[in-house]
């Protein structure tokens, strides 16, 4: 079968397609014929050599963290009823470290039985593995936020998979939503999905115009992180709430605790939100109900072909990349 590896740390052109034995499913595991791929930032991180002390990578590897597509296989211990239906799930972890995304870019894959989600009839494979990492972290992310009828919400890097998601749930549950991105085309997405008022945090004025507007958030679901992340504090009333999921501007949000503390604010990080004991498979069933019953759109900005890989990378890298990027097998 044909996958796509990093053959070394470096610039997209280390990505590069090989021909590998197909997988075989060990016990508790399936093999997955991919339909499509999801490429993620971490992806690209990963590919750079970026986060080694956390994924602990090494050259050759296969990239991707999540896939859709039809079980072809299933390993000891696995209902056979399980071959042949339509899934999506992240991939398993591939041997390289715990928890490391693996495997992805690829025509077969191995996953863990107990993480597959079947796919609705009315969802389409594309769709469903867009919502594998991003849906069920956007679900995760508002329901954790408290996200309340009428109150402002600061919503950063609001054009990508997770923040488009975001920006409807937050006007599903009556919040007002101010949307942060880069460029014209992304913020009339977010416009398009439902935000009242945008801003392009390219401006070094953008957190004033926050507040202009606004009058103050009262929430600020960070995808950005980095510098943005930081200044976005200052455009939240005391009491409110920053939830920091995001690291594409350069490592999460640099919050000072002490400042935060004296306004009365909380302070989520990723890992908050994505503590032990979270029920992913039923987050990443509830947010496929919703894309399925035409409640919540899934977008879809990029689609590759997966010898193509590097230029989705490209794509992402450049900002280029609107919505969800994914590999077409």
């Amino acid at each position: 079968m044909r996958v796509v590896e990093a053959k070394a740390f470096g610039d997209p052109e280390v990505l590069a397609v090989n021909e590998v034995p197909d997988p075989v499913a060990g016990a508790g595991e399936v093999v997955v014929a991919v339909a499509a791929a999801d490429v993620m930032f971490l992806d690209t991180m990963l590919r750079s050599g970026v986060g080694r002390d956390y994924f602990p990578v090494h050259p050759p590897f296969v990239p991707g963290g999540a896939v859709s597509g039809v079980v072809e296989s299933v390993g000891p211990g696995v209902d056979a009823q399980w071959i042949g239906r339509r899934v999506a799930t992240p991939t398993a972890d591939s041997g390289i470290g715990s928890g490391t995304p693996t495997g992805g870019y690829a025509e077969k894959v191995l996953a863990k039985a107990d993480t597959l989600s079947i796919v609705p009839e009315d969802l389409t494979l594309d769709q469903a593995v867009a919502l594998v990492h991003d849906g069920r972290t956007a679900l995760a992310v508002a329901d954790r936020a408290d996200l309340r009828a009428g109150e402002w919400v600061l919503i950063t890097a609001a054009a990508g998979g997770l923040g488009t998601l975001l920006i409807q749930l937050a006007r599903t549950a009556g919040a007002r939503v101010i949307a942060a991105a880069r460029g014209e085309a992304k913020l009339a997405l977010a416009q398009r999905l439902g935000a009242e008022a945008v801003v392009d945090y390219s401006r070094p004025d953008w957190v004033d115009q926050v507040r202009e507007i606004t009058g103050g958030v009262h929430a600020v679901l960070d995808g950005a992180g980095g510098r943005i992340g930081g200044d976005s504090v200052a455009a939240l009333v005391p009491g409110g709430r920053l939830l920091g999921y995001g690291n594409a501007a350069g490592g999460f949000a640099a919050v000072d605790s002490e400042a935060a503390a004296a306004r009365d604010i909380t302070v989520l990080t990723l890992f908050d939100i994505t503590a032990a004991g979270t029920d992913w498979v039923a987050l990443h069933d509830r947010v496929q109900a919703e894309a399925a019953a035409g409640r919540l759109e899934v977008v879809i900005g990029q689609r590759f072909a997966l010898a193509d890989a590097a230029a989705a990378h490209t794509a992402i890298e450049s900002r280029a990349a609107a919505g969800r990027t994914i590999l077409t097998v």
